[in-house]
């Protein structure tokens, strides 16, 4: 089932895409980047694969129309964070879902605001996993990177060398991060098989990490 829903955060109207099956693996919820929406074509590539393997997704605009104009909000970790944090509580409490794990998928200046709220979140939330695509995870500010206990994959494009280096140093204070360089990847993994390789480490990730429910982080 595919359809378009609105999501109301504080009388904000956020639109989005909400892809579900029956028996669904869990739900994997996108942020994407900096000047993107719900539209973009990554990632829903990324959403179209994690369907196949099973899993609902949600894209939604972490902005309405009106705030994408400014363009300061763009990089306003802090709000997209608060944004993502209420689009999950508005999945939990929706008749979609049916108490299976959650996941989060964020891409450019949307991974930091996936690990900010990932670090914010309410510890009864299944939100077991995140998955970062060419992020600058080092927006969300050490304090809270140190505070995101969900297995974390850091996805870079091995010749987008500024971003590599965000990534390492995001990685030391990040608990439970992995950081994978896809072979000759620019930024936006444009390059012939690149993308298909990001959609293959998200969805393995995923299962991993999703499928075992491994619920240990939130005790520690």
């Amino acid at each position: 089932m595919f359809k378009e829903i609105v999501i109301d955060i504080n009388g904000n109207a956020l639109q989005g895409y909400l892809a579900h099956g029956e028996n669904s693996r869990g739900w994997i919820i996108f942020a994407h980047g900096s000047g993107s929406s719900r539209k973009s074509p990554r990632n829903n590539w990324v959403a179209r694969e994690l369907n196949h393997l099973g899993f609902s997704t949600l894209l939604f605009d972490l902005l309405t129309i009106h705030e994408d104009k400014i363009h300061s909000n763009r990089f306003n970790i802090p709000l997209l964070a608060q944004r993502l944090l209420g689009t999950t509580e508005w999945l939990l409490k929706s008749p979609e879902y049916q108490g299976t794990p959650i996941g989060y998928f964020g891409a450019s200046t949307g991974a930091a605001a996936a690990l900010m709220a990932a670090a914010e979140a309410d510890r009864s939330w299944p939100l077991y996993a995140i998955v970062c695509r060419g992020g600058r995870p080092d927006l969300a500010e050490r304090d809270f990177l140190q505070h995101v206990l969900q297995p974390t994959l850091l996805i870079v494009g091995s010749n987008d060398v500024e971003v590599i280096k965000l990534n390492e140093k995001a990685k030391i204070d990040l608990p439970n991060a992995k950081l994978v360089l896809i072979p000759g990847a620019s930024h936006l993994f444009e390059e012939p098989g690149a993308f298909d390789e990001v959609a293959k480490l998200t969805g393995d990730w995923f299962l991993s990490h999703l499928d075992t429910l491994d619920k240990n982080y939130q005790h520690a």
